[in-house]
């Protein structure tokens, strides 16, 4: 079912030309649609786009809340040639790409504050990432909005392509997360479970947060580990 307006595959093939897309009036999540499509061969730079989801969900099934009409939210399938110990790097890539188009800061491993945030699942090969599936939301995005999303997503794909060493030094600089006081709760989360607290000190090529505890140990959280990263007291 093609949606009609501003997110209708005709208006994503016009503004993405050749690029494989499907859009939809109303879906539960364009996750889940893209992570089907992905299992079934869908092509490196497919798109899902949605007018409405019923349960749209970020890194580690926290709830998004997009506005229909007034924010964008959609999935986008990757074949990346990355070790499987780099998983994490995605959320580099993505959460740059992301804030490349809409400016500001980001924060780890998945938000841009006021603007947006991202989230990813991979499918891992024995050696490697096989696919992913990665979730974009930008909080205010007005119509017409088909031109916002193939900007996001060619930005994500040509930071992905690009060298690693200048693409994790571009999102240091605009990391605020880095010199804080943080506390990371990992998953599964329940009260007593583990968590790491300390000091923010950089970002690793496999996306891992390096937090320096009050005995000066240095800890590396990576974000497919994380449940939620809060302010330390």
């Amino acid at each position: 079912m093609e949606l009609i307006g501003d997110l209708g595959e005709a208006e994503l093939a016009r503004a993405m030309p050749g690029r494989a897309v499907r859009s939809y009036p109303a879906l539960l999540s364009t996750e889940a649609e893209a992570l089907a499509w992905a299992r079934a061969g869908a092509a490196a730079g497919a798109v899902v786009a949605a007018e409405y989801q019923a349960s749209p969900r970020g890194r580690a099934g926290l709830e998004w809340h997009p506005h229909p009409g007034r924010s964008l939210a959609f999935s986008l399938v990757l074949r990346p040639r990355l070790p499987t110990h780099r998983e994490g790097w995605l959320y580099v890539v993505a959460v740059s790409a992301l804030a490349d188009v809409t400016g500001g800061e980001v924060d780890w491993p998945d938000t841009v504050p006021g603007r947006g945030a991202v989230g990813i699942y991979s499918e891992l090969g024995p050696e490697s990432v096989e696919w992913a599936v990665v979730n974009v939301l930008v909080e205010k995005a007005e119509p017409p909005r088909a031109a916002l999303l193939a900007a996001v997503v060619g930005s994500l794909e040509t930071r992905l392509a690009d060298p690693t060493t200048p693409v994790l030094a571009g999102y240091l600089r605009r990391c605020a997360t880095i010199g804080r006081p943080v506390r990371a709760r990992l998953v599964p989360m329940s009260p007593g479970g583990p968590e790491v607290a300390g000091t923010a000190r950089t970002v690793l090529t496999d996306g891992a947060l390096v937090i320096e505890t009050d005995d000066a140990r240095r800890v590396a959280v990576r974000p497919q580990a994380l449940g939620v990263l809060e302010p330390r007291p």
